[in-house]
């Protein structure tokens, strides 16, 4: 098959339907690229083409994605027999004992999960670069990072090796990559995507669940197959009215969408990033939208503190699974993510409990915003994607990890704390050919309008056929 990366995955399952090609054809393309892009990108840290052998032999469900490869990100999800490190060499040994509610849910959407995808440790970074796989490297320039914690996934989908991969966003990390990769990566809403069967929340309900893709319709079908609660959940989001599917061939009609020029953190914000903001504001104009700028009322600082107390407990919280409770030797795990736990372990649990009614606090004065908006549209980052080593060169501190994320990052985290979904659109690339995302945050449950907007603005202006040079395209960072 010449042309398996010309199509998105809902295309490549019609071509299963109809017999034009199989399975197996697919997942021989998926292979095939995977080795070819490998050595310049090292995205797929876990292969499972045994396993996808076997699944096509034993007859795909037929779902919306039958036959269609597919790859899952190296954290929280569990894929039965396969390593689930989360990044780190703590968990190096360790397998899943069974599916995850969610990988389950993409098997019987009929999708050929063939391996898993390279993460940092516990995902901490917005940059996808460990001690246990190395840096998963940008099609795009392979100088620079795709973004993390999805990275590995991100890649993958730009290089055209999958049409969509699995990612799971805590503080950005579907958008940020989606951002650094020229993709399509919605947050949903808080409770829409299940943890189940062994998690019940992920980072005290910061985290969700869904994927990067090349097609705002594939992930709303994505979102179609997968979403909804599971046994014992100890939360859901309200089931939309009908399908996401169908919300992406529906017109938006007139939105009021609100722009930021500038962080409200006062972080400075790249001018590629202002750019990339002024050309969606007059691209949304100019498809009838009403536009204009402003932004929420919150205590910003007081979100990064909060946000930045949570993920430390957390990290603190994987590396106790792992030991029973104390820090490991040094070297057991990575410098920067030793110093946040050590951090997070000198606090108490009231300190924890403070953080999050301060989080919730904020999150209801962001949310107040959206009930004289639609949507509110800002850069997805503060700069384009970075330099390979970028963080590494940090002091490994608490201090810096949650500087370098958040000055970064300053629109992604806040969706997290208020459960509001939020989508990084590819509308924008620089002078020196990168993709720079724009970010459409709406209100909670309120997906089906980011799918109308997207799949309005992917008719406007496609991005589908935007593709990386090449696998050896090596520049010197800005």
């Amino acid at each position: 098959m010449t042309d398996y990366e010309a199509h998105d995955g809902l295309a490549l399952a019609g071509l299963v339907r109809s017999g034009a090609v199989s399975a197996d054809e697919l997942l021989e393309c998926a292979l095939a690229l995977a080795v070819r892009w490998h050595p310049a990108l090292n995205a797929v840290v876990t292969p499972l083409h045994a396993a996808a052998r076997a699944a096509i032999d034993a007859g795909l469900p037929a779902g919306p994605f039958g036959g269609v490869p597919f790859l899952v990100k190296e954290l929280l999800a569990g894929v039965e027999g396969a390593a689930t490190t989360n990044g780190s060499r703590l968990f190096a040994g360790a397998v899943a004992p069974h599916d995850s509610e969610l990988v389950a849910r993409y098997r019987r959407a009929g999708l050929v999960l063939f391996g898993k995808t390279s993460s940092p440790e516990f995902g901490l970074l917005p940059v996808t670069e460990s001690a246990l796989y190395g840096a998963a490297r940008n099609p795009w320039d392979t100088s620079r990072s795709p973004g993390g914690s999805s990275g590995g996934s991100a890649a993958a989908v730009a290089a055209g090796i999958v049409p969509a991969a699995h990612a799971t966003d805590g503080g950005g990390s579907i958008r940020i990559p989606a951002s650094c990769c020229g993709l399509f990566g919605l947050k949903p809403t808080r409770g829409r995507v299940s943890f189940g069967p062994d998690v019940g929340e992920g980072l005290s309900g910061l985290s969700t669940q869904h994927v990067v893709s090349r097609s705002v319709r594939d992930s709303a079908a994505l979102l179609d197959a997968t979403a909804g609660a599971a046994v014992g959940d100890p939360y859901a989001a309200q089931a939309p009215a009908g399908s996401w599917l169908a919300e992406t061939r529906v017109e938006p009609g007139r939105l009021r969408i609100a722009f930021a020029r500038s962080a409200p953190t006062e972080v400075p914000l790249h001018a590629d990033c202002i750019a990339a903001v002024d050309d969606a504001a007059a691209l949304c104009a100019s498809l009838g939208h009403h536009v204009e700028e402003a932004s929420p009322d919150c205590d910003w600082h007081a979100l990064e503190r909060g946000f930045a107390t949570v993920f430390g407990a957390h990290a603190m919280a994987n590396i106790a699974r792992a030991t029973g409770g104390p820090l490991p030797a040094p070297g057991a795990v990575e410098p920067m993510t030793r110093a946040v736990a050590e951090q997070a372990r000198s606090l108490s649990a009231a300190d924890l409990i403070v953080a999050l009614h301060a989080l919730s606090r904020e999150a209801r004065r962001l949310a107040a915003f959206f009930e004289r908006v639609d949507c509110w549209l800002t850069p997805t980052l503060a700069a384009p994607p970075l330099p390979i080593g970028h963080f590494a060169a940090l002091p490994p501190t608490a201090e810096a990890w949650a500087s370098g994320f958040t000055s970064y990052c300053p629109f992604t985290y806040p969706f997290n704390v208020s459960g509001q979904p939020a989508a990084s659109v590819p509308l924008f690339w620089n002078a020196r050919g990168l993709p720079i995302g724009v970010q459409f945050a709406a209100r909670a449950g309120d997906e089906a309008t980011l799918f109308r907007l997207a799949a309005q603005l992917e008719r406007a202006r496609s991005w589908f056929d935007r593709r990386p040079p090449g696998a050896m395209m090596v520049s010197a960072p800005a």
